[in-house]
């Protein structure tokens, strides 16, 4: 068996380059005109910007040779199980480990910490989002087994989502929608999805693109949903000490 594991990878490089080299120059105009920060941290920065080069190169040369064809595969595998109900709880638990290697919502955790002064913990936003993501991604893999369309969970989920904002505190708002873009980031968006692309393939009736896609519509919403709750939570928390003072 030859496995290929750089192909296309210089094709990728030139793709990540132009995609950083912008960021590059703007970093570079600001620190001419603005910033003027020590050479020691500007260095640092590059150094930055070098691991970051390699590190999405190889990261998505990853994806493109192993994420994405096991996914399909455990996918299409699960998809033609007799006992399909069980895809439910799995992609619950997929969903909630996936999310603990996600680099955005790890570095989004650590932010919210620091910014709160520990007021909102970097474990504690962790497990929110995971199990948003968990749920989301059951859900996901009820409509594919049940056929519902998206709409059934998309408009009620927005609707909640509405309702909630006239409760919550500013600051889990702004966290809260901030959640809903790292989420999808590219552990879900490579691994999980190619599971349901594979669930889809093999299940009667269902188009692996709108299942795919529809499942990251789901995981977008959900987490901003989690933390809205944690904001509730919070808030109910803090009435409740304030009134035994």
């Amino acid at each position: 068996m030859n496995l290929h594991v750089f192909e296309g990878f210089p094709t990728l490089l030139l793709e990540i380059g132009i995609a950083l080299i912008p960021l590059f120059l703007f970093f570079t105009v600001f620190q001419v005109f603005m910033l003027k920060l020590p050479f020691k941290q500007v260095l640092r920065i590059i150094y930055g910007f070098i691991l970051t080069f390699f590190g999405l190169s190889f990261f998505l040369q990853g994806v493109h040779i192993g994420f994405m064809p096991v996914g399909e595969i455990m996918g299409k595998s699960l998809g033609e199980l007799s006992y399909t109900w069980i895809l439910i709880p799995i992609g619950f638990v997929l969903g909630f480990v996936a999310t603990f290697a996600e680099p955005a919502v790890s570095v989004m955790n650590a932010e919210v910490d620091k910014a709160t002064g520990g007021f909102i913990s970097e474990k504690l936003m962790l497990y929110t989002l995971s199990t948003g993501v968990g749920v989301s991604i059951a859900l996901a893999m009820f409509r594919i087994l049940s056929g519902f369309s998206l709409w059934f969970f998309i408009i009620p989920g927005y609707l909640v989502i509405l309702v909630l904002l006239f409760f919550s505190n500013k600051i889990f708002v702004g966290i809260a929608f901030d959640s809903g873009g790292v989420a999808t980031g590219p552990m879900t968006v490579t691994f999980i999805v190619s599971v349901a692309v594979g669930i889809a393939s093999v299940t009667e009736g269902r188009d692996p693109l709108t299942e795919g896609f529809g499942m990251i519509a789901i995981v977008a919403m959900a987490p901003i949903i989690a933390v809205l709750i944690l904001g509730l939570i919070f808030a109910k928390k803090g009435g409740a000490e304030s009134n035994d003072a």
